[in-house]
């Protein structure tokens, strides 16, 4: 049976860790919690941009009571010399007696060998206590060192009748305001968000975080433009210097075009394309190694029907929205059923925001 004081202690380590989601790209939301004769002496997480790590802020809030005490951290202490200094080698100084992790980090340069330097120091490790938490909260790093692509999660509002917008590709409004807050909550908590040129064309979106305080916490905003036809006067490129844009184009796309956008401070990538459609496997590899681990997707149906049919998608949250829009209306996923969703994920949760209901999924 699991210790429930180490449950306890873990369940706070991920509470804190998941403060850092979709800002401490390219390193994991890692939090930690030191404890000392039942009492918690020092926590910490992951800070913006990654840096300070977790285990070393906690240790430092700690000090000297430090020694002899026990870390819970929801990742296992790095312990290869990156930006920063190996957390084992900080937990060794600070004397700490026991480290509980919640999982092994699948890092090439860790995989174990913190565990390792840690129990050559006679420290006791135990690995193990809110894994099933913890591999959800890293599962864009995880993801990302594994796959060398990040974590999806796909985002779809459909109206009673299963419609994702009007007749015409128009957009039509299917939740209400609870419902809202959820998804700019969502996008706080994503490193990037993705879309196609066509949800763009049709709603000239901002893609940000519009919760109170947070709109710093803002994700990176990823276009799919394969012939770079994006109006300057979009969104996402009139204000790529205060919330960046990243542009995925064709190799034939025009290059006085990719110019012009790099002027706005718009970042272009080209991959390549088949019958006008960008290839979304490389789309998302350079998306990795840019360090992103965590991708919202937004829009529209064609994007998202081609990520689900390339089994790309290992999250997904359907809202439904009580209204309907009409048979002339357009499919959440192009040319799909919605039920597509099932071949690959399974529903795990629903919550409801107001009128509305959200269905969670998750790969099978």
């Amino acid at each position: 049976m699991p210790d429930a004081d180490d449950e306890r202690f873990m369940a706070l380590a991920l509470t804190l860790g998941r403060r850092g989601l979709g800002n401490t790209w390219p390193n994991p939301a890692v939090g930690a919690v030191v404890v000392k004769d039942g009492k918690i002496i020092g926590r910490g997480w992951t800070q913006p941009g990654g840096r300070p790590h977790a285990e070393a802020l906690a240790l430092k809030r700690a000090g000297k009571e430090a020694r002899g005490a026990t870390l819970y951290v929801t990742l296992e202490p790095c312990s290869h010399q990156g930006k920063a200094p190996p957390c084992a080698d900080a937990v060794i100084r600070a004397g700490i007696a026991r480290v509980v992790s919640a999982v092994e980090d699948p890092n090439p340069e860790v995989a174990g060998k913190g565990h390792e330097r840690l129990r050559g120091k006679n420290i006791a490790v135990e690995v193990g206590p809110g894994a099933e938490q913890a591999l959800r909260a890293h599962a864009g790093h995880i993801r990302r060192m594994r796959e060398a692509r990040p974590q999806v999660l796909l985002k779809v509002a459909v109206s009673s009748d299963g419609k994702a917008g009007a007749a015409g590709r128009r957009p039509a409004a299917i939740t209400g305001a609870e419902a809202r807050q959820q998804v700019f909550l969502m996008r706080a908590q994503s490193d990037a968000i993705l879309v196609g040129l066509g949800t763009v064309m049709a709603d000239n979106p901002s893609l940000t975080s519009r919760l109170s305080g947070m709109r710093e916490r803002s994700p990176l905003r990823i276009v799919l433009d394969a012939q770079l036809r994006v109006p300057l006067s979009m969104n996402v490129v009139s204000t790529a210097r205060e919330n960046p844009t990243w542009i995925f184009a064709a190799p034939q796309a025009s290059a006085m075009a990719e110019q012009i956008l790099r002027d706005k401070g718009v970042e272009v990538f080209r991959v390549k394309a088949k019958d006008g459609k960008l290839d979304l496997k490389q789309v998302l590899k350079i998306v990795a190694e840019r360090g992103i681990t965590r991708l919202m997707v937004e829009g529209g149906p064609r994007v998202a029907s081609s990520l689900v049919s390339a089994d790309l998608v290992d999250e997904a949250v359907v809202f439904h929205g009580p209204n309907a829009i009409g048979k002339e209306g357009i499919d959440a996923l192009e040319g799909l059923p919605l039920k597509a969703l099932a071949k690959h994920l399974h529903v795990v949760g629903s919550e409801t925001f107001g009128s509305d209901n959200a269905e969670r999924f998750e790969r099978k």
